[in-house]
């Protein structure tokens, strides 16, 4: 449809709706008829068929055959209604909850992707346009058990390039990372089972992980990976089932791991019989690739994740799962029986058109350009804040930041989200709760200026009690 119209479109149903909170419309009144209401508003009466069809279909309307179109009595919550007015915990959830639900002019340096703007929009657009054009099947059937042939073969290829050799039967894609991760636990995993997870790690590893009832433990995480005394010591006395961790460009630190570090974690996950997933989202982010666990252990006990989020579109989602062709054969079974198929043909044809072509190379390059700007922007800016870095990452968007001593990152959290901006306080990330004096901070977020005034503010107002 034509933005133009579309755009009249939505007006005449927020026109309906307005009617409906005044109550100039009560349940059970008729609507004007369309070619009425089409001269009312100045629209064409075609306008007002998609108005009433879009307003039916949520329940606000409903049309009784040869005479016209009626309110249901299901109104809409007012506006100011329709978002939750519950404080909500500083947990797991507060950075998802808040960044989700924002308004449009809410400032998100807390936030896990980048701005809309950064992403590669008129290639999504003339992949939609190409679609849309070919197979109806792609745009009404299921995906198939594996997913998308075109879009496993290209990331078969980039794995090749990587020195990762995998076979089609070691390869299923998903409908997210998340899904992912999610599969996994559902095949591998019984309530119970204890998962290990770095200390601070992605805080919806944690979430999902409570919501398999799954006993959790951590390890602290350095600069060059996890601390790998502590590591071997939780390893060897409670002998995890899993350890989850991204490897490069590791959320929400941004450190990477170092080659010694996953020779000795691989070694020691061998000892125990210890099963890892390797969440690789932020791969494409770096200038040079670090180590990767999947690379050296060859998919034996290693599972490789990772989806296309961070890199393409939030909106297109697709992930995947590369891992033992066994594990990979149960895991088709588990997406059957709770997805009944693999991702959207749509989404994975969009991303396999996208990857096929030589714009992605450039549209990561041109990313990876910006974000080394933005890094260093946003630190110097928080720096002279009192908010530093624990250290300046490879890659990526993510800071990891120290706050100033005598600081609550819960209690500046709260202060900024009264103001309109969402951060990410640094227990949120903390399974042991140890990160309360620090904050993740999003680079790509963080070129408006009002955010380092917020910020200012916020903590004068702390300091002074």
């Amino acid at each position: 449809m034509d933005r133009r119209l579309q755009t009249r479109t939505e007006e005449v149903m927020e026109a309906i709706r307005a009617k409906v909170a005044a109550r100039q419309l009560a349940p059970g009144d008729r609507l004007p008829s369309i070619r009425r209401y089409a001269a009312a508003m100045k629209v064409s009466p075609s306008t007002v068929v998609e108005a009433y069809d879009r307003l039916a279909a949520e329940g606000l309307i409903r049309a009784r055959s040869g005479s016209g179109f009626y309110l249901t009595g299901h109104g809409l919550p007012p506006l100011d209604l329709a978002r939750s007015t519950v404080p909500r915990a500083v947990d797991p959830f507060w950075v998802s909850r808040q960044s989700l639900d924002a308004e449009s002019d809410t400032l998100k340096p807390g936030c896990g992707w980048l701005p809309a703007d950064w992403m590669p929009n008129e290639a999504l657009r003339r992949g939609l346009r190409t679609l849309a054009r070919g197979d109806d099947g792609v745009l009404a059937d299921y995906g198939s058990t594996r997913g998308s042939l075109p879009l496993r073969r290209l990331l078969l290829g980039r794995f090749g390039e990587e020195g990762l050799q995998v076979s089609p039967e070691q390869l299923l894609l998903t409908n997210s990372g998340t899904q992912a991760v999610d599969l996994v636990c559902r095949f591998l995993l019984q309530p119970g089972d204890t998962v290990l997870v770095d200390d601070p790690c992605y805080f919806n590893f944690r979430a999902l992980l409570r919501a398999h009832r799954l006993r959790l433990l951590s390890v602290p995480y350095t600069p060059g990976g996890p601390d790998i005394a502590a590591f071997e010591t939780v390893v060897s006395a409670e002998r995890p089932r899993l350890y989850i961790t991204n490897s490069a460009l590791h959320n929400p630190t941004g450190a990477s791991l170092s080659p010694q570090t996953a020779y000795r974690v691989l070694s020691i996950a061998a000892a125990h019989d210890m099963a890892i997933v390797e969440d690789d989202i932020f791969a494409d982010f770096e200038p040079e690739p670090s180590s990767r666990l999947a690379i050296l252990d060859g998919l034996d006990r290693v599972i490789r994740i990772g989806s296309f989020s961070k890199t393409l579109s939030a909106s297109v989602r697709c992930g995947y799962v590369a891992a033992r062709p066994d594990w990979v054969e149960g895991l088709v079974d588990l997406q059957i029986a709770t997805c009944f198929g693999g991702p959207s043909p749509l989404a994975a044809g969009l991303i396999a058109d996208i990857l096929a072509g030589g714009g992605y190379r450039k549209h990561m390059e041109e990313v990876r350009r910006r974000l080394a700007q933005a890094r260093r922007t946003a630190a110097q800016r928080l720096e002279a804040l009192g908010i530093r870095p624990w250290l300046m990452p490879r890659g990526g968007f993510y800071l990891w930041c120290r706050v100033p001593e005598g600081i609550d990152p819960a209690e500046l959290s709260h202060l900024a989200l009264d103001e309109g901006v969402v951060l990410a306080p640094g227990n949120v990330f903390s399974v042991a709760q140890t990160a309360g004096d620090f904050m993740r901070f999003n680079v790509a977020q963080m070129g408006e200026p009002r955010i380092y005034d917020v910020l200012e503010r916020a903590l004068r107002a702390l300091r002074q009690g």
